[in-house]
């Protein structure tokens, strides 16, 4: 199973990046074990167009796109479960027992994520109630997937 992650925007140069590519690396490393074959990011392109319900439905076309036939899709959203970290472990674990050929983690735009997506998604993920800005929802995120490869695999980095 692959794991994606359908971002809208781009991190730019700097330590958020070196950091999310840091956990990025430790996640497809670890995962290996774990039967992940992969974790990429697409970054998606903002839309600039003024209205924002149609900036949404524009990154959603663009983010249906990418994502692979018979993948599980997850949309992080403020609404969404806070799941622990185990239980992210665990719809790894099942999402590839199922033989699905990858997970697909949408971060939306600025404001937020279309229904379409919403309504696409086999989870909604919430890294609790409070706003976080994308920069550090794309990190904290990879960092919950590397720690879900450790939990899979046995590695020490997780304890309970």
């Amino acid at each position: 199973m692959r794991i994606l992650i359908a971002a809208v925007g781009r991190l730019k140069q700097g330590p958020e990046r070196e950091l999310a590519e840091r956990y990025r690396k430790r996640a497809a490393d670890c995962g290996r074990a774990a039967g992940i074959t992969a974790v990429d990011i697409v970054e998606i392109r903002e839309s600039r167009t003024d209205n924002a319900e149609l900036r949404m439905q524009e990154e959603a076309k663009a983010i249906v796109q990418a994502i692979p036939d018979r993948a599980v899709v997850v949309v992080l959203d403020e609404r969404g479960t806070n799941p622990t970290s185990k239980v992210v472990a665990d719809h790894l674990r099942a999402w590839r027992l199922e033989s699905r050929p990858a997970a697909v983690f949408v971060i939306g735009g600025h404001d937020g994520t279309a229904a379409v997506l919403r309504q696409k998604a086999g989870l909604i993920l919430a890294f609790g109630a409070a706003t976080w800005p994308h920069q550090l929802v794309r990190i904290m995120l990879l960092e919950q997937l590397y720690r879900a490869m450790t939990i899979l695999t046995g590695h020490p980095y997780h304890r309970n």
